[in-house]
């Protein structure tokens, strides 16, 4: 996305048009980084994933996140190759052509447009839940409204109130492993059964479903991972990136083995795994069975807060996207312009009206559940795409920029190997999304968006504005370029 990372040079001169300022600290992209990877797909999403494919599951979420590490660690070392890259269109455009950068910059706004109507979704749902009878739109405009405040003030208010939506799903989810350990070894008897690790293989085994059951898993969890390239967008706004951001990338694994693994597996050891539904959150279950009635409302909110993250971070990424592709031509003038807060109003406007066409969704169908469902297949498909395009930019980087590579301090680990496995995996995973009806479906709806950026793209790539715009990215790059190799030569400035 194009503000992606959009670096800041402090030696701006004074008639420069206004920048992006760096006010996120390391404690603010670290919770992003946690948060990014604790989505609405783990609280609302589980129970389907689940109840397809049983403790098997447990791998499904290990096998994602390992090869997500290797897209993020892709894109840490691309980001950090040259200066004035922006964002994942920024480095396509250059290492794969403008077609590129424009196809991966509206497809990441689009994808993330997409992932906020699902939480606006999302948060009706909880919402009835805890005030039933509640009308729909209701919860929907609230959130956007509370959220469009807070995102018009400062980044700075991004980064606060995104630290708090991520430390309170932190919390619950430390709270749910604890309660749960202790109703394992506690010997705890419930109309659920004994709590107990056996119950990890003593209902048809770890993959009760047999391999299409293990497949089925996939389709929803790869949602559950949206947004774990979050950190990579604050790199614009945040202080001191190329410390950071390797920083907040390398701690992925440990935060899948934590947050998903670990909470999965005690959810499925104090609740048989046969017990969980679609549409229903394994969290709320385990709470309640414990006899904590008043914790389970906390975890009903604390799920509302989980959605209410990710459409915020659906609003600040789609903003900057916007933001960054009127800066490049790519989108409508009015959109490049900041306040005097140094924040993208007009395009934090233009996300949060599309952003209501999720409570029209909910109006248009009978089933949230369904809707949730669509939407979230839709979304996952197009990140799909914008990691791979992340991973072919690796391989074009590799071949035609040695140099920069063998000077990075961030290198990827199995370099063009490692891509491949990922990319066949990518393959695996649509593979899997034509397994089943419902998920067929939104797959087959999802080139209607392709189709449409590749006819605006026939007529917008030979404009003289964004001929000319493009000219001058490709020289800022290669001067660039032209001082890393010399602070490379003179032994000063290895890679960044």
């Amino acid at each position: 996305m194009e503000f992606l990372v959009t670096i800041y040079h402090p030696t701006s001169v004074k008639d420069e048009p206004p920048q992006l300022e760096r006010q996120l600290s390391n404690r603010h992209i670290q919770l992003i980084a946690i948060g990014g990877a604790i989505g609405t797909g783990l609280f609302m999403g589980s129970g389907k994933t689940i109840s397809a494919a049983g403790p098997s599951v447990i791998f499904v979420y290990m096998i994602i996140g390992f090869m997500l590490f290797f897209v993020m660690r892709a894109m840490g070392e691309l980001l950090l190759s040259n200066l004035h890259y922006k964002s994942f269109s920024d480095f396509a455009a250059d290492l794969l052509g403008p077609w590129a950068g424009f196809f991966t910059g509206w497809t990441y706004w689009f994808c993330w447009v997409i992932t906020g109507i699902a939480d606006v979704i999302a948060i009706a749902g909880y919402s009835q839940e805890l005030w039933p009878g509640l009308p729909l739109w209701i919860p929907g405009l609230v959130t956007i409204g509370i959220l469009l405040v807070l995102n018009l003030t400062t980044v700075r208010a991004f980064g606060e109130t995104e630290f708090w939506f991520a430390l309170i799903k932190i919390i619950a989810i430390g709270a749910l492993i604890v309660v749960g350990l202790f109703m394992i070894f506690s010997g705890l008897h419930s109309e659920a059964g004994a709590a107990s690790f056996t119950n990890l293989w003593s209902h048809g085994g770890f993959f009760p479903h047999e391999f299409m059951g293990f497949v089925a898993g996939f389709q929803i969890a790869v949602f559950a991972f949206v947004g774990i390239e979050l950190v990579g967008t604050t790199a614009a706004e945040a202080k001191n990136p190329e410390k950071n951001l390797p920083k907040a990338i390398n701690s992925i694994p440990v935060r899948v083995l934590l947050f998903y693994v670990g909470a999965l597996i005690i959810l499925m050891s104090v609740i048989p795994w046969t017990q969980f539904a679609a549409g229903h959150s394994p969290f709320i279950a385990m709470f309640s069975l414990a006899g904590l009635g008043a914790a389970a409302t906390v975890v009903n909110l604390v799920v509302l807060t989980s959605a209410m993250s990710s459409a915020n971070s659906g609003i600040y990424s789609t903003s900057r996207m916007v933001y960054g592709l009127a800066q490049e031509g790519d989108a409508p003038r009015p959109f490049g312009k900041l306040s005097r807060r140094k924040v993208p109003s007009n395009a934090l406007f233009l996300s949060c009206i599309l952003l209501l066409s999720g409570v029209v969704l909910m109006y248009a169908g009978q089933d949230i559940g369904k809707a949730f469902e669509m939407v979230t297949t839709v979304s996952a498909v197009c990140f799909v795409f914008v990691w791979s395009m992340i991973l072919v930019s690796y391989i074009a980087f590799r071949r035609r920029r040695p140099e920069l590579h063998d000077s990075s301090k961030f290198k990827m680990p199995g370099g063009i190997p490692m891509v491949i496995v990922v990319l066949a995996f990518f393959a695996f995973v649509i593979w899997a999304l034509t397994t089943q009806t419902d998920t067929l479906q939104a797959l087959l709806v999802t080139p209607v968006w392709f189709i449409i950026l590749g006819v605006v793209w026939f007529f917008l790539r030979r404009r003289p504005s964004h001929l000319s715009r493009y000219a001058k990215f490709q020289k800022d790059l290669k001067s660039e370029r032209v001082v890393a190799r010399e602070l490379l030569d003179n032994g000063t400035g290895a890679g960044r």
